[in-house]
């Protein structure tokens, strides 16, 4: 499906990357002349300097000394420059590069997501590769917070659709799919912030302390006149009008300072913290705010939190900071001294600070979810700008054509010029589509090829298809199973589990007079489509076929829409007596002694095994009889 547009999107990222890491030449060159001007700059004005005072005198040298420092100032000047556009080249090819390594699914290139476990957290996302190393989150994710990375990872391995956040989503994705300058400036304002990844706790923490109201109320006044009264009876003294009672009411002073200090201390702790996290947040919030949306109608209504006049994040975390620094001021031992030598001075910036934060309350936090719902969103609009030949998604409550249709779906983890994409339909619930072929022929790379589109459309993103239309499911997999030392569970035990899960899922066992039109509306009660890889694997071939047997009996006309992969070719014999089975199959190419697949989904059951062909070939032992069939 990508295949005709790769070479020209790799050659675009590449002369992307050529054309910034000559202008990092360039600047590296550039850097060397101005590193030996400043050299020599200043040591020819020393000299001068020195010779024209020598010569001609101070004022003489005086003027040459003040020529010399403005010639050095304006040559650091234009070297800061250089460097500032050096490091923002730097950042734009390490972009341009990150862009290429998600094309081509170079992973060992792609950044790690802020929010990256070690392992999956539920078997959705282990079963689709949906978050981890190497996964669809993975892939996608350009989040710049904990919290925005998260909030896509969460999207992504939901499993269940909100239809109408869905096309909220998708709105807004489309549109910033057509930015691109847009998402890649926020992400260079970013970076030349920071390193590292943002944690929007830091902020919020701030304003869960305790406002230490109380002894504010009343340090403020008495502190404030007895500071007043403190600077007179010193300066009265310091004329000679009156005796060194000032020492009285500074120690009066003191008293009341250091007897309430400790109820703020916490705070002002919290304020300075506050300080650094704004650094990082308030450039983007500000890069928000003043973008001009045009007619991106969608995010521009989505980010009205930072573009309402009364309310902009500019003008407002502007004010915030002043009295965070007015806090930081006492860091500075002979700086705190002094001033509050002068006045309260903690506590007129606690107060300070304690009225930003009363304004703060309610804008923040809306500010912040807004800031990493919109982090989500444009990882998913950058996927959709590097991938143009994926779709947004259909999904219809009820379709009026097929449940399910999808025309050239491909995996979208798979690499593009390697990828093989198949149509398939479902028309009605209650149909199990019965997948068989042999080893390696791509049985288990289609059910998860469903299941992790599916992912991608709830998520509001575009699938790997040409088109893609759908109803609503809950997803359930089946795919991935190990058994658990600690939890005394065998990997049999651990499917017959999570088999019985899906029957529990399923809920209502009858679907004789259900119809599509009629399907519920609440998430909850949305019909189920469910992926099964080899069922019943942990047993043996007699008990496995019976088991299976009875347990695709069971949903067999269930409020559901299934798929599941299979080795065991009796099992497509039930299509027979049951006219809710379809059966596919993938097929397998033996020529020349090696192994072919074209991962073409059929309908019908296959036809051909390999598992005693792969054995031969890697030179395990087989029958004579086998072994002559691979001739």
């Amino acid at each position: 499906m990508n295949s005709p547009l790769l070479p020209s999107r790799e050659q675009t990222l590449a002369r992307g990357m050529r054309r910034f890491e000559q202008r990092i030449a360039h600047c590296e060159a550039l850097n060397r002349g101005y590193f030996w001007a400043r050299v020599i700059v200043f040591f020819a004005g020393i000299l001068l300097t020195w010779g024209a005072a020598l010569r001609l005198g101070s004022r003489a040298g005086g003027v040459v000394f003040v020529a010399a420092f403005l010639l050095f100032t304006a040559v650091v000047i234009l070297h800061r420059r250089l460097e500032r556009w050096n490091e923002k080249f730097h950042i734009m090819r390490d972009l341009y590069a990150e862009q290429l390594a998600r094309l081509t699914l170079a992973w060992d290139h792609i950044p790690t997501p802020v929010v990256s476990a070690a392992a999956p957290s539920s078997p959705l996302e282990l079963d689709l590769d949906l978050t981890g190393p190497r996964s669809l989150h993975h892939l996608v994710d350009r989040a710049v917070s904990t919290q925005g990375s998260l909030r896509l990872a969460v999207w992504l391995s939901a499993g269940l659709p909100d239809c109408e956040k869905i096309a909220r989503r998708q709105e807004v994705v489309q549109e910033l799919k057509a930015l691109p300058r847009f998402c890649s400036r926020l992400l260079l304002t970013f970076r030349q912030l920071t390193a590292q990844p943002l944690d929007a706790a830091n902020l919020l923490d701030w304003l869960k302390l305790p406002v230490p109201e109380a002894a504010l109320r009343r340090v403020l006044p008495w502190g404030t006149l007895l500071a007043f009264i403190n600077i007179t009876l010193f300066i009265l003294n310091v004329i000679g009008v009156l005796p060194p009672i000032w020492l009285l009411s500074a120690l009066a002073y003191a008293a009341l300072y250091f007897a309430n200090l400790g109820l703020i201390s916490e705070f002002m702790l919290g304020v300075v913290r506050l300080d650094g996290e704004l650094d990082k947040f308030q450039p983007l919030l500000y890069f928000i705010e003043r973008y001009p949306y045009g007619k991106a109608a969608h995010l521009a209504e989505m980010c009205a939190p930072f573009t309402q006049a009364a309310n902009r994040p500019g003008r407002l975390l502007g004010q915030v900071k002043w009295a965070a620094a007015a806090v930081g001021l006492r860091m500075n031992p002979v700086m705190g001294l002094l001033l509050n030598l002068l006045m309260p001075w903690d506590f007129w910036a606690a107060w300070l600070a304690a009225r930003q934060k009363k304004r703060m309350v309610d804008l923040l936090p809306a500010w912040l979810d807004t800031f990493h719902e919109l982090e989500a969103l444009i990882s998913l609009g950058m996927f959709a700008a590097q991938n143009p030949g994926f779709t947004f998604p259909h999904l219809q409550e009820a379709p009026q054509t097929a449940l399910f249709m999808a025309r050239q779906l491909g995996h979208p983890l798979l690499p593009p010029n390697s990828r093989v994409c198949n149509d398939f339909t479902c028309q009605s619930l209650g149909i199990l589509n019965l997948i068989t072929g042999s080893n390696m022929a791509g049985k288990s790379t289609f059910i998860r090829t469903v299941g992790v589109n599916l992912c991608l459309a709830y998520a509001g993103g575009p699938v790997c298809a040409i088109s893609f239309k759908s109803a609503p499911f809950r997803l359930y997999t089946c795919i991935r199973l190990s058994d658990s030392l600690g939890d005394g569970f065998s990997y049999f035990y651990a499917e017959v589990k999570r088999l019985k899960g899906l029957l529990d899922a399923i809920r209502i066992p009858d679907l004789q007079t259900q119809v599509v039109e009629s399907m519920p509306k609440t998430a909850a009660e949305l019909p189920l489509l469910y992926l099964i890889d080899e069922i019943f694997r942990g047993t043996n071939n007699r008990e496995r076929f019976l088991g299976s047997r009875a347990y695709i009996k069971e949903l067999l006309g269930a409020p559901a829409l299934g798929f599941i992969a299979t080795h065991d070719l009796e099992l497509a014999k039930l299509s027979d007596t049951h006219p809710h089975v379809r059966n596919y199959h993938f097929r397998d190419e033996v020529s020349g002694g090696i192994l072919a697949f074209d991962y073409k989904i059929r309908p019908g059951v296959s036809t051909t095994t390999n598992a005693l062909k792969i054995m031969a070939m890697e030179g395990l032992p087989v029958e004579d009889d086998c072994a002559g069939s691979l001739m």
